[in-house]
């Protein structure tokens, strides 16, 4: 959520080492259209059918976060498109954070109108959002105007108002991928713990689950070598 596929371009290049690599922004995200139905099921829709106008009958499709929601939804419901999943840093479980909150209220108050730069609306959310790297995050979605001014380049008010809904499980508990599958966690992270092991073999048979201790929530940016040699390493 928030991301892009530009975040993924020099770990998409490493990965060129074994496969051929297509990254891909979600609706509402980065150079997506903007629609107004936000949901794991249409995101998936979307996926899907990227595959099919690219001529893709099966492919390894790799997930992170919220990707690896919509990832692991469409590997349930349509098993024979996906070769091998790989989902990094998030769980089959709802996740209902104060955090996204705050980030969310910090850019609705962003007043466009008058900002001069980057720098100046990533000073504008430290008042709701702690920590330094996820204000530069935030702000890596605005982008200028022909004529000079700011603007988000995400869908802002529908993927607000889809909060609740992206937060929850996209996984029914009869959802299941028994494919070849693996889990890559942050060890410093708090998105994938122990506990939801359970669930992850409950809808995942064949898991694998690895954990990059050095990690936040982001190992194809903070720990992008050992998320690299984890991926190539499990890969025929």
């Amino acid at each position: 959520m928030l991301g892009s596929s530009r975040n993924w371009q020099t770990a998409g290049r490493d990965l060129t080492a074994r496969f051929h690599v297509l990254a891909l922004d979600l609706r509402n995200h980065g150079s997506s259209p903007h629609d107004p139905e936000m949901s794991y099921a249409a995101m998936a829709d979307d996926v899907l059918g990227w595959l099919g106008a690219q001529g893709l009958p099966r492919v390894t499709l790799l997930g992170h976060s919220m990707g690896g929601k919509v990832a692991m939804l469409l590997a349930c419901r349509h098993p024979e498109r996906v070769e091998r999943l790989v989902v990094v840093d998030i769980a089959p479980k709802d996740y209902h954070s104060a955090e996204h909150r705050a980030e969310f209220a910090a850019m609705n108050g962003l007043d466009l109108a008058t900002l001069p730069s980057r720098t100046a609306a990533e000073q504008g959310f430290e008042a709701q959002v702690s920590d330094w790297a996820m204000r530069k995050f935030l702000a890596t979605n605005l982008e200028r105007t022909p004529e000079g001014r700011w603007r988000w380049q995400i869908n802002l008010p529908v993927l607000t108002a889809a909060l609740l809904a992206l937060e929850a499980d996209a996984l029914l508990p009869a959802d299941q991928f028994a494919g070849e599958t693996m889990f890559i966690a942050g060890g410093k992270s708090r998105y994938v713990k122990e506990a939801d092991r359970a669930a992850i073999l409950s809808h995942f048979p064949r898991a694998r689950i690895e954990t990059i201790p050095d990690s936040g929530h982001n190992p194809h940016m903070e720990t992008r070598a050992a998320f690299v040699a984890a991926i190539l390493s499990d890969s025929p």
